[in-house]
């Protein structure tokens, strides 16, 4: 691989891992606000509500828990998948930043 062509790919995987950072960080935030929602429905009485749109409708407490549950599982899944595709991209980038200064020293 010619250097120019390395250094084009170093910047494709540096994009790509700032893409995976923002998507890590979106699902992060929303795993956050999931957790939270079911620590307070743990805390809550009888009577719970889910917002849909605009409106708030009066819904199941266990029904509302079992779909944040499932919320949170997916989320979780996610969360995981992104970091092995982090993980990737960046061995991948270490390999290229040490095959580029190899060259550079010839």
């Amino acid at each position: 691989m010619v250097e120019d062509d390395k250094i084009q790919e170093m910047q494709i995987i540096e994009q790509n891992l700032q893409n995976l950072f923002l998507q890590k960080q979106a699902f992060q935030m929303e795993l956050s606000e999931t957790q939270t929602a079911l620590k307070e429905i743990e805390k809550s009485g009888d009577e719970v509500f889910k917002i849909i749109g605009q409106l708030m409708v009066k819904t199941d407490k266990s029904k509302m828990g079992e779909e944040l549950e499932n919320k949170n599982k997916i989320l979780n899944l996610r969360l995981k998948t992104l970091e092995k595709q982090e993980s990737t991209f960046s061995e991948k980038a270490q390999k290229l930043r040490e095959e580029l200064m190899n060259e550079k020293k010839k």
